[in-house]
């Protein structure tokens, strides 16, 4: 397989086409930001841990019967992937209230959301990614309303798999989003599952674990990812085949 020109380049990954239509290969970045870009640093090792850690992600959700774009680990910060045709749309699920939900709605972060809420925003960094329903979608004609639908079955799915993994390694999903993509007419998970797109908290402490370390300016951040992935079981130094 030969990597080709650079197709996309976004807030800390890059994305490379393939001598193969189908496949590309996704680069993750040191490149670190929050606030739609307003604040961004170069965190060491930070491209390494999150290829990793998606990667452990990925193929866990596809043992469960979630379809992804993940193919394999190339290097330390590459990973082979299908070419998806993006929907715009992130969809969010919230276990427990935390960020934008509790200045929206005044609830006091830590809340355990029972049911856990579903909401999806438009992947628009100019207009701050705002919040959408199905009405915008199909009027807008983002996706149709089944690979809505699709996209939403697989996110509570996702959530039922992913609560159990963190819950087992002392660790609360607070809420996640994921985006969804179309390879040949099938609804397909893409993009990346990292700290960076998922609140994680210490089961005993509720210490934060994920990017809101450095959104807050808590420091640790990456020292905070490696320390969910060592719960996790992914071994960061083994030399990728």
């Amino acid at each position: 397989m030969e990597k080709r020109e650079e197709l996309y380049s976004g807030k800390a990954k890059s994305v490379f086409t393939t001598d193969n239509p189908d496949l590309m290969v996704m680069l993750f970045r040191d490149d670190t930001s929050a606030f739609d870009g307003k604040k961004i640093e170069q965190l060491d090792r930070k491209g390494k841990v999150n290829n990793q850690f998606n990667a452990f992600i990925m193929q866990t959700l596809s043992a469960a019967g979630i379809p992804t774009h993940f193919e394999k680990l190339l290097s330390d910060r590459e990973s082979l992937v299908k070419r998806l045709e993006m929907m715009p749309v992130e969809c969010v699920v919230r276990n427990f209230a935390a960020g934008s939900i509790c200045r929206r709605l005044g609830i006091e972060e830590g809340l355990e959301l029972n049911p856990p809420t579903f909401e999806m925003f438009l992947k628009n960094d100019a207009l701050g990614d705002p919040m959408i329903n199905e009405s915008h979608i199909a009027t807008f004609g983002w996706a149709n309303l089944e690979q809505v639908e699709e996209a939403k079955r697989l996110t509570f799915k996702a959530n039922e798999v992913l609560k159990k993994l963190f819950d087992d390694a002392g660790l609360l999903l607070v809420d996640y989003k994921l985006e969804f993509g179309l390879f040949k007419g099938q609804v397909v998970l893409g993009d990346e599952f990292s700290p960076d797109g998922c609140r994680l908290w210490d089961k005993a402490t509720r210490t934060k674990m994920d990017k809101d370390r450095f959104r807050q300016g808590l420091g640790g951040v990456i020292e905070a990812y490696e320390e969910v992935g060592r719960r996790l079981g992914i071994d960061f130094d083994q030399p990728i085949a």
